[in-house]
């Protein structure tokens, strides 16, 4: 007969073996409990737990919003800084300025009854002088002319200006100065060139040669140079650098003859005043000309001003409509975190199961997700 030996009764002071730390356990530590707040902060170490458990997923995810956010922040910018260079080669052109020029902006020609003046003279110019508002102005005669200087020549645009021109185009000099009224009263052979022409007529330029005293001959009448411009660029015109400046009265007497004006310059005395100078120069134009109603102006104002805001929304205009295309891309970003979340839910629904289980709520459940979209993102 077999004798039953009774097992001893577990030690008090040895502590059962707890379980083993598994899915279970994590969940239960990592639940997320509190006021809302809490509840999403509580959320983050378990968020970026399950995040790195798929890394791969989550660094494509993460690329696209990255992409995104960098394409909008990159178009903008870009649209700003444009919008900054076309301002500035504007303000180059000169401030409250306005430029008139022969000839009407209506097709067919110009409609003028007898005695009608078709082209702007220098008597035009010293009459617009007396408007109010007119701030300074001068008269331009210009055209294309050939310059020689030593074994060098080069096709450039030369202007015959007032010396007043200088306030009006903002013109600055690299070496000299612009000539006064005196060199221009006496139509004095001198010269101001651009940076373009002093480069072709001049080799040793771009090594510090100076210009001033050096002499050119423009259409075989010798010049010397008083100046060279400083760099402006490139503007709506072309190169404002590949030209030549000679006094007005030099320009007429030994260029291009008393002849038409090409253009005249004109500044108002602020912005607000541009809009009533242009009507009051119209109206003496008009009178001056012999323009009877009904008939279309020979002439052509252009409001700097105008062009630089019209310009500028334009501007405005093409960096909003970029910005959209390149938000298309963040919107794409969005939507490939809320197909991933979708999928993680899908995925994890065992997991959910258990976190419900050990009393997690459905506002749990949501701080869980979100937070891990927001990490994401």
């Amino acid at each position: 007969m077999s004798t039953l030996v009774a097992e001893p009764p577990p030690r008090a002071d040895v502590a059962p073996e707890p379980p083993s730390r598994g899915l279970l356990a994590v969940l239960t530590t990592d639940l997320p409990r509190g006021r809302s707040g809490g509840r999403y902060l509580q959320s983050i170490p378990s968020a970026i737990e399950a995040l790195r458990a798929n890394k791969g997923r989550s660094v494509l995810t993460t690329l696209g919003i990255v992409i995104g956010v960098a394409a909008v922040i990159a178009i903008v910018a870009l649209g700003q800084g444009a919008s900054a260079q076309v301002a500035d080669r504007l303000s180059n052109l000169g401030t409250n300025l306005l430029v008139i020029t022969p000839g009407s902006t209506r097709g067919g020609g110009v409609q003028g009854g007898a005695g009608t003046v078709t082209s702007l003279k220098e008597a035009d110019a010293d009459a617009i002088r007396a408007v109010p508002g007119v701030v300074r102005l001068s008269p331009i005669v210009a055209g294309n002319a050939q310059v020689i200087a030593g074994a060098q020549n080069w096709q450039t645009r030369v202007q015959g200006v007032r010396s007043e021109y200088q306030q009006l185009q903002n013109w600055q000099l690299a070496e000299g100065g612009f000539f006064g009224p005196q060199e221009d009263a006496e139509a004095r052979n001198v010269a101001l060139i651009g940076q373009t022409v002093a480069r072709n007529l001049f080799p040793g330029f771009a090594n510090g040669q100076q210009m001033i005293g050096e002499l050119i001959r423009i259409r075989n009448v010798p010049f010397t140079v008083a100046g060279v411009l400083a760099a402006k660029g490139a503007g709506a015109g072309g190169d404002q650098d590949d030209t030549i400046l000679i006094p007005f009265e030099t320009g007429q007497v030994r260029m291009f003859g008393p002849s038409a004006l090409n253009s005249i310059s004109v500044q108002a005395a602020d912005a607000e005043q541009m809009a009533a100078t242009s009507e009051q120069i119209t109206r003496l134009l008009r009178e001056r000309h012999r323009l009877r109603a009904g008939v279309a102006d020979d002439f052509t104002i252009r409001n700097n001003n105008d062009l630089l805001q019209t310009v500028q929304g334009v501007s405005e205009t093409m960096t909003l409509l970029l910005g959209g295309v390149a938000a298309v891309s963040l919107l794409v970003g969005g939507i490939g975190i809320m197909n991933i979340m979708l999928v993680s839910v899908t995925e994890r629904t065992r997991e959910i199961g258990i976190r419900m289980a050990i009393g997690a709520r459905g506002s749990d459940i949501l701080a869980q997700f979100l937070t891990e979209a927001l990490v994401l993102s």
